[in-house]
């Protein structure tokens, strides 16, 4: 793809949204019919798509908008004692996730102060998992095949897990809602239509939202963000959102999709001008990358940078194995004055990577 192009894609996708984007993802079809050497009737099912696609766009005034679908809310967790629940997930440089830790090989700091660890729990339990998959050209024109190669994790669930699927654009579109049956979600994630919702890709608040939802079931939650982490959520302050991600006891983790995206065009030389656009290009990659590090930080979740199937693979290999397994810890809040509290868990093992939720809100549980 050309730089220009893509720069001119970003821009206009920023400025004027749907219906610009569209024209412009139309003539960079065209372009590579001209200068690729794929099978050219792969690319003429491409054009074909995205000439019907805008046809219906103009004809019934952008009906074709993702709907902001709600998930279904679980029962809400009702605790009778006052304590904190800290989640933690422990890796070994490998990644893999370390079974054999005990209770005295952990610590836990509640804003600087160790605290003793009232409850330990090693045990693995059932995982709800929620898919999130970001709609929309990117998707369509360059990560359809990194999307639907998560059914390999979807299948590599243990039979108690539960998932759900959703994608979003606008606002968030519920595929299928929490299911032990694999089979159906796996039907129903190959089953997506990518064609449809070309809006605004407002990720923040639809991270925000799934995790409210979330936040109202018991047990392990985790939302795996399939995403470019690139975000037009509107009136979006971060400082006001990380708060809330960090003590919601919801893990995201996150896979850039935006890997196959960068590469420039192999077909000529590059021009000065090029040279800058790229150069504008990178950045707003990195705010996208940026978005996805601060997600996964915020709430004690990672983040994969991936290119090609097996690197795409092997993470959502990975990825099953982690959703599951996590120790519990439990300590007794020092004070429940109301305010936001900084967690801290350090191993006693060399080589350790240790993630969990960063914060808990301390107040008083019903």
């Amino acid at each position: 793809m050309d730089i220009e192009t893509l720069c001119c894609l970003l821009e206009t996708r920023r400025r004027t949204g749907l219906l610009a984007f569209w024209a412009l993802a139309y003539d960079e079809t065209i372009a590579r019919m001209d200068h690729s050497s794929r099978n050219t009737l792969d690319h003429c099912d491409i054009l074909l798509r995205c000439f019907l696609l805008l046809s219906a766009f103009l004809c019934c005034g952008g009906s074709l908008l993702a709907q902001d679908v709600r998930l279904s809310e679980g029962p809400p967790l009702k605790v009778a004692v006052n304590r904190v629940n800290v989640g933690v997930t422990v890796t070994d440089a490998e990644g893999r996730f370390v079974h054999d830790l005990n209770r005295d090989e952990f610590q836990v700091y509640d804003d600087g102060v160790q605290q003793p660890i009232v409850e330990f729990l090693p045990f693995e339990e059932p995982a709800q998992v929620l898919l999130l998959i970001e709609g929309g050209p990117s998707v369509l024109f360059f990560a359809k095949g990194h999307v639907l190669a998560a059914d390999q994790m979807v299948a590599s669930l243990a039979p108690d897990d539960r998932v759900a699927i959703a994608t979003y654009t606008k606002g968030l579109e519920s595929v299928i809602d929490f299911t032990t049956d694999k089979a159906q979600a796996r039907a129903a994630l190959s089953a997506i239509n990518f064609e449809l919702g070309f809006s605004e890709l407002n990720l923040f608040a639809c991270v925000l939202r799934a995790v409210d939802v979330l936040s109202t079931y018991p047990g392990k939650k985790t939302i795996v963000l399939l995403s470019t982490g690139v975000d037009t959520s509107p009136d979006m302050n971060w400082e006001a959102l990380r708060p809330k991600l960090q003590t919601a006891d919801v893990r995201i983790i996150a896979v850039s999709l935006s890997a196959d995206i960068r590469g420039p065009a192999k077909r000529r030389p590059v021009t000065a001008k090029e040279r800058v656009d790229w150069a504008q290009l990178q950045t707003g990659f990195a705010e996208g990358d940026r978005a996805l590090r601060e997600l996964g930080r915020a709430t004690g979740g990672r983040v994969y940078f991936v290119q090609g199937e097996k690197e795409f693979a092997k993470a959502y290999a990975e990825i099953a194995d982690l959703l599951r397994h996590e120790y519990d810890l439990f300590f007794a809040p020092p004070q429940l004055d109301g305010e936001v509290h900084e967690l801290r868990v350090e191993v006693k093992r060399p080589d350790a990577h240790v993630e969990y939720r960063p914060a808990y809100l301390a107040v008083a549980t019903r």
